[in-house]
């Protein structure tokens, strides 16, 4: 079975382009270095909750936009191959205070798939 990265995160709207291309540039290199899927998504139906929601979950303010993004691997153990060379990759070597996103809340995680149709 499979292994699933997932990944939330508020992106500024007047920076959106700026992770598009960061998004553009990381995609390819994922897929590079091993993953079977790379998605990026933006938010278009994900509504403020009362309680729970996604633009709560990462803090979204007015003039940010949510963004979905997985990558989908072999195994677990391929997951942590594929990581471990992503984060060594020069190509995506930058400081993480010119990222187009704040980092402290972006929400990701591992997760082990029990259905894959």
């Amino acid at each position: 079975m499979s292994y699933v990265d997932g990944f939330v995160l508020a992106v500024s709207k007047a920076k959106l382009d700026d992770y598009k291309k960061l998004a553009n540039l990381a995609g390819p290199i994922w897929m590079e270095h091993g993953a079977l899927a790379y998605v990026e998504c933006i938010g278009d139906d994900v509504p403020y909750g009362e309680v729970t929601s996604f633009p709560r979950a990462v803090q979204a303010k007015d003039d940010e936009i949510v963004v979905f993004a997985w990558a989908v691997y072999e195994s677990r153990e391929s997951r942590d191959a594929v990581m471990a060379k992503v984060m060594a990759d020069p190509r995506l070597k930058t400081d993480w205070g010119d990222m187009p996103f704040d980092g402290k809340r972006m929400i990701f995680g591992g997760f082990k798939p029990f259905i894959e149709l």
